[in-house]
């Protein structure tokens, strides 16, 4: 018999990712509210809000939502670093990365439900 405590409730990295999706998700919001993103990003938002909560929830579906958005936010940072010469981008592409090889982590993995 083991006397292992049912851990509940996300990681704190885990709530740190989510955070991380609901500010890019704030972030988009606020372009398209000032005109400077367009409106087609209101579903980029959505995307990176349901991430969020679903991690939260600590579900399969939210890890692999968040995993997506974390990986194609580097992505689209790297571009638009070689792109447009745009070096202050490498703050968020290193915070992605972060989070990817975070959410990777087989203690993460298994904390899924």
């Amino acid at each position: 018999m083991t006397n292992q405590k049912q851990i509940s409730g996300p990681l704190p990295g885990m709530a740190a990712v989510a955070l991380w999706m609901l500010l890019l998700c704030g972030v988009g919001l606020y372009g398209v509210i000032t005109h400077h993103l367009p409106i087609a990003v209101v579903l980029l938002c959505a995307f990176f809000a349901a991430a969020a909560s679903g991690l939260l929830q600590q579900r399969r579906w939210g890890w692999a939502l968040s995993l997506a958005a974390a990986f194609l936010s580097m992505c689209y940072g790297i571009y638009m670093m070689l792109r447009f010469h745009q070096a202050p981008l490498i703050v968020m592409i290193l915070v992605n990365l972060i989070f990817f090889l975070y959410l990777v982590r087989p203690v993460v993995i298994e904390r899924l439900r």
